[in-house]
């Protein structure tokens, strides 16, 4: 292919098309790989991305082929699709993207709603590699919802849902109710599901029902993995408990991790954008309030004592409103701005908001660049300079720090 990743951006990857007639309709088409996989499914709000891998570690550990699929990515597309902690290469990636364009030439050759959408291509791309790659096992993230998801085509040994919030309510409905229903979409007939410990009552009352219809046994992972955990923040004992639990459930579908592999995958397993440090920034991809408030419970419990100089962007769907009053007692100053992306919200729309909450100590950017550099002033009586709001903003910061890093290296 000519520019593999010009023609994934023209695919629009910010524009969400729920249903899975495209994706059924491909599959066909290319002979149904998902069906030789064996997959462990994965949903939720927050820590799902974590759980999924905590989880994939430990498969590794364990001996198991793994293939992980997540999204969105943080610098490269290629780090979406992985196996055995490899993202895919671009040679890898083009042929699935090829395979994909000559199966189904009504993708290039129909209109926006007959189109695959960019997750659509990309998840079915992930599919492709996996079977290619002949896994053992494949971790599968849910990209929104469940039910409608493009993921939504596997046929999971396993299931697991993470913890539910709000989010997305615009897609998914304006009650916990209602999101744990679309959430609980991913339950298959029979297929066992592990759900974290501490869902609101309407969340859980809501996957209960759904395991239920569909005769799935449920079971509540543990409020608390006790072992070591190599993410950081105390959020992640939570998720770690969810990975533990889903594990679990694998054994009794011939798939057995055994104990030393999933305290291993837990205390190894890396997730990059979550309270990671790179150039001496915290990056946090917090993108909703309960999110935001996990954060602001882990930058006590990591940097205890010290101030924060918080850079916070957020999409124009997210409610920042609640991100920040959760975020503004645990910061000294925010940082505003603008991801890179047309459905950003400006920060000019909410800076008379983020000043309230922080005695006038904010301030707003057009540039990612301004807004770390002004931190990094505020910060040199040695605050931290902590990053959130996105994972398209963290993933923005990212690069920027590592092109930081490798001039550092070249000029010494």
């Amino acid at each position: 292919m000519h520019d593999l990743h010009a023609y994934l951006a023209s695919l629009k990857p910010l524009s969400m098309r729920l249903g899975l007639e495209r994706m059924e309709r491909a599959l066909d088409a290319l002979g149904h790989p998902e069906r030789g996989l064996r997959v462990l499914h994965v949903a939720g709000t927050n820590g799902k991305g974590s759980t999924c891998a905590m989880a994939a570690q430990a498969l590794r550990e364990a001996g198991y082929r793994t293939g992980l699929y997540t999204s969105p990515h943080l610098v490269r597309f290629n780090e979406r699709i992985a196996v055995d902690g490899d993202p895919i290469d671009d040679l890898d990636l083009s042929g699935a993207v090829e395979a994909l364009r000559r199966a189904c030439p009504w993708h290039d050759a129909g209109d926006d709603g007959e189109r695959l959408t960019y997750f659509e291509l990309a998840t079915l791309a992930a599919l492709l590699h996996f079977a290619e790659r002949a896994v053992d096992v494949a971790v599968v993230e849910v990209g929104l919802g469940g039910r409608f998801d493009a993921t939504n085509v596997v046929r999971p040994l396993a299931c697991a849902v993470s913890r539910i919030a709000f989010d997305h309510m615009e897609m998914l409905g304006d009650s916990l109710e209602a999101i744990a229903g679309e959430k609980a979409g991913i339950m298959k007939p029979g297929v066992p599901v592990a759900v974290a410990h501490g869902q609101e009552p309407e969340a859980m009352r809501a996957l209960e029902a759904a395991a239920s219809r569909h005769g799935s046994p449920l079971i509540v992972a543990a409020a608390s993995w006790e072992g070591p955990v190599g993410l950081a923040g105390p959020h992640q004992r939570g998720n770690a408990a969810l990975a533990a639990a889903a594990l679990h459930l694998l054994d009794g579908a011939g798939l057995p991790v055994p104990e030393p592999a999933i305290s291993g995958g837990i205390s190894r397993a890396r997730w990059p954008g979550r309270l990671e440090t790179v150039g001496g920034v915290l990056l946090d991809g917090a993108h909703n309030p309960d999110g935001a408030a996990a954060l602001a419970s882990a930058l006590g419990a990591v940097h205890p004592g010290r101030p924060v100089e918080l850079v916070f962007g957020v999409l124009a769907d997210k409610d920042e409103a609640n991100m920040l009053r959760a975020l503004a007692p645990s910061v000294r100053a925010l940082h505003l701005v603008a991801p890179r992306s047309p459905r950003a919200r400006a920060p000019a729309t909410y800076l008379a908001l983020a000043a309230s909450l922080v005695d006038g100590r904010a301030d707003a950017h057009g540039s990612i660049e301004e807004a770390l550099a002004c931190a990094r002033r505020a910060a040199r009586d040695g605050a931290v300079v902590a990053l959130a709001g996105s994972l398209y903003l963290v993933g923005e910061a990212r690069a920027i720090l590592g092109r930081e890093a490798n001039t550092h290296i070249r000029a010494r």
